[in-house]
């Protein structure tokens, strides 16, 4: 990479125009200047015209010789992406999991659209799927007549779902670049008995800092009568609202209550990096996006982003498989699992993965871990096999069991 940042910081100093606008403006000052004189004297233009062809072809020259640095920078930058990222062919099966599934790609896109914001581009883009979708709709692939394709996203082209998301977007607005904290915490408020019943700290953490917001920047000066005012402010708040909390945060609210004792000195205060968080904020936004979004019943993520992101973590190491079953002349004989461990960050990571131990095959919903009496796990075919409906021994210790012994693990 070092290459290529030199690369980028020469043409970041000699590729600009700012040379060449100059150039180019001093030509441009030039032909005015001559215009006006042929105008004041026109039977001096041919005069003027003749003073004018030495500064504008030196002018010229000087735009093509500040272009060829740019060009020059241009070029060596280009060379060394190519040089760091090679252009390869994207991998390539004869089996694709989702050339039958059109109904979740647009349901994934049009949820993307809808999760960022971008309504009228989801609107767009419902518009022109349903006229895609027309039956007997003629295709370049299908002059004659291509058939109704099954969308399965009405849930989402509606106005009420929109609602919800703009009104989330505008909570964040008001959160992260007001500070502003009332209109999260009047929707945490609403929905305070399903947010309890996940067991989420949401309310509270929102309460909190506003509790804090209070304390340290309230609607008082900075002045020893403003934070005079500011604290008071604060304890007014807790008193009024922290008393419904006692039973799960008694702990956090004894520490805030603590350091009012330290009001003026919090920087040397136990309670400093509560107070003095710059996270805070966006930590508390993030929270907030993933349960308005479990309380639609969705991802806090776009399933679109994570898909398309998880893709490209595992197209290097998809690559060096395709170059050695190519060398070896192997195929990909199974359809509904990797051949190998993309090495996936755990926040791409979303449920267990059991490979039993004797198939050495990944476990699935219609071949289930099963768990016999002395703790040992493999999967259902595996236990079929080794049984033949009668007791065995277990491939792991002298256990012995039946087959109706053996109980299902949920991953």
């Amino acid at each position: 990479m070092e290459s290529l940042l030199k690369e980028y910081e020469a043409l970041s100093s000699k590729g600009n125009l700012a040379k060449s606008t100059e150039d180019v403006q001093r030509v441009m000052d030039l032909l005015s200047e001559a215009r006006n004189n042929i105008a004041s004297n026109p039977s001096g233009a041919s005069i003027t015209l003749a003073k004018l062809q030495n500064p504008i072809r030196q002018s010229f020259e000087n735009v093509n010789g500040d272009l060829k640095e740019v060009y020059r920078g241009l070029g060596n930058y280009s060379k060394a992406l190519e040089k760091k990222f090679k252009d390869k062919p994207l991998p390539t099966t004869d089996y694709d999991a989702l050339s039958s599934q059109h109904a979740l790609i647009d349901r994934a896109i049009s949820m993307h659209f809808l999760r960022e914001g971008q309504f009228a581009v989801a609107s767009t883009f419902f518009s022109e799927l349903s006229q895609s979708c027309t039956p007997g709709l003629a295709t370049p692939a299908n002059p004659s007549q291509s058939p109704p394709r099954e969308i399965k996203i009405d849930s989402l082209n509606s106005e009420e779902l929109r609602q919800q998301f703009a009104r989330m977007y505008y909570i964040l607005g008001e959160l992260r670049t007001k500070k502003n904290l009332l209109p999260a915490i009047s929707w945490a408020r609403d929905n305070s008995g399903t947010l309890e019943a996940r067991g989420s700290n949401l309310e509270f953490e929102l309460g909190r800092l506003q509790f804090i917001w209070l304390f340290m920047n309230g609607p008082g000066g900075c002045d020893q009568s403003g934070m005079e005012e500011s604290h008071r402010r604060a304890l007014e708040y807790a008193r009024r609202e922290f008393g419904r909390f006692q039973d799960r945060y008694l702990r956090e609210i004894q520490q805030l209550m603590g350091a009012m004792a330290f009001g003026t000195n919090l920087e040397c205060s136990p309670y400093r990096q509560i107070f003095m968080n710059d996270g805070a904020w966006e930590e508390l936004a993030t929270s907030f996006t993933r349960e308005f979004c479990s309380l639609l019943g969705l991802s806090a993520d776009s399933p679109l982003y994570i898909a398309s992101t998880a893709g490209a973590i595992a197209l290097p190491t998809l690559l060096k498989l395709q170059t050695i079953m190519k060398e070896k002349r192997t195929e990909w004989t199974t359809q509904h699992e990797l051949p190998v461990e993309i090495p996936l960050p755990p926040s791409y990571q979303f449920h267990s993965i059991f490979v039993c131990p004797v198939s050495k095959e990944q476990t699935t919903d219609r071949n289930p871990p099963m768990m016999m009496p002395c703790g040992h796990v493999i999967a259902q075919e595996s236990l079929q096999r080794l049984s033949k409906n009668s007791r065995f021994k277990c491939p792991y210790c002298p256990g012995e069991s039946h087959p109706r012994e053996a109980k299902k693990v949920f991953l």
